[in-house]
């Protein structure tokens, strides 16, 4: 039986530390067919000699300028001719069988338009630690609006041997569905250049919710990744990146919180903005231009809001669950593994999203 095509899309930007063992890791997967797409944003490393060496294995594209995480991720999107796509960052090195077992997972249901793998912690020489440590399983979000990656720094173990919904998947090592990203995508794009860098991944998820598209998190699919930005105190994250970071947090609200969520959570969200502001006014000065840049783009932030509200399919309950912070995740009704293959699990069935009626 033929396979979907799988195209693999990575951004590049001074990632010659990684570049060259993401890359090998790639090519050593089984599964086939496969294409790679990487477009480097005017690396001033030796990113791109060392693209060079593969130039007959992957399709560049080369620009200019850094245009952002998320505009050269749609640039590799649209060269792309896979049904499946997998973002991946240069500093993830994916294991044996991720490809393969990522497709298998997404597979299980036609309405998952998403799926993500065990992402663990490594250090910047890909030396393999001894105690595995949890880089991500997915993300989830909290009533004040905050979204993390679920068990972040915590040991690997049972809790995260389950196959199961989860809100979305980090863009770090995510698998999407070409269908879902052409039903998803707007005016600019599959992610929002506008965000530049950070928290576009949770505003896919958030819309492709809002959809009425489901995210798989299996456990089979592993990989590592270094994660050159890392939870921890704002001082020590360069300060773009935290500007980029207040302003998208604003953005993703336009355009995806519900009325709904609003009601139910308009105390504690509220109470996180006026501790974002307050921050940036005393201890963060160098954020502040991520207000007057929100701005700028709120006109284009309304009015993808009222496309994604106008297609909106999930109710409100169903949406309402998956901000509950605590890790929340939906059990699949297959949740078992034999071999290679899934097994029916006797628990019920599986908790997809009510399709509210609009």
């Amino acid at each position: 039986m033929q396979r979907d095509l799988v195209t693999v899309t990575l951004v590049t930007f001074n990632s010659s530390p990684f570049i060259d063992r993401c890359l090998q890791a790639v090519f050593q997967q089984e599964y086939r067919p496969l294409e790679v797409i990487v477009v480097d944003n005017a690396s001033q490393d030796d990113s791109r000699s060392i693209l060079s060496r593969y130039q007959r294995r992957i399709h560049l594209i080369e620009n200019n300028k850094n245009v952002g995480f998320a505009a050269a991720q749609n640039q590799a999107i649209a060269a792309s001719l896979g049904q499946w796509i997998l973002t991946l960052n240069p500093d993830v090195l994916i294991q044996p069988g991720f490809i393969e077992h990522l497709v298998a997972a997404a597979e299980m249901d036609a309405r998952a338009g998403a799926a993500c793998g065990k992402l663990l912690r490594i250090g910047r020489d890909f030396a393999i630690p001894d105690e595995p440590r949890i880089d991500s399983t997915g993300m989830y979000f909290t009533p004040d609006m905050r979204h993390f990656d679920r068990g972040w720094n915590r040991p690997d173990g049972p809790r995260f041997e389950r196959v199961e919904y989860v809100f979305g998947a980090c863009a770090a090592a995510a698998l999407y569905k070409r269908a879902m990203i052409a039903d998803v995508s707007q005016q600019d794009g599959f992610f929002d250049p506008d965000f530049f860098t950070y928290r576009e991944d949770a505003d896919v998820a958030w819309r492709a919710q809002l959809l009425g598209w489901r995210c798989i998190y299996t456990p089979q699919a592993t990989a590592y990744h270094v994660r050159t930005l890392i939870p921890g105190p704002r001082p020590a994250v360069p300060a773009i990146f935290n500007m980029h970071s207040v302003k998208n947090r604003f953005l993703m609200r336009v355009k995806n919180m519900t009325g709904d969520l609003y009601q139910r959570y308009w105390l504690r969200a509220t109470a996180r903005d006026l501790l974002v502001i307050g921050a940036c006014l005393l201890l963060e000065p160098a954020s502040l231009p991520a207000f007057w840049r929100a701005a700028l783009c709120l006109p284009r932030a309304i009015a993808k809001r009222r496309i994604i509200m106008k297609r909106r399919r999930a109710s409100d309950e169903y949406m309402a669950s998956w901000f509950r912070g605590s890790q929340a995740s939906h059990p699949l009704k297959t949740r078992r593994f034999r071999g290679s293959r899934a097994v029916s699990s006797p628990a019920g069935p599986s908790a997809g999203p009510p399709i509210r009626t609009i």
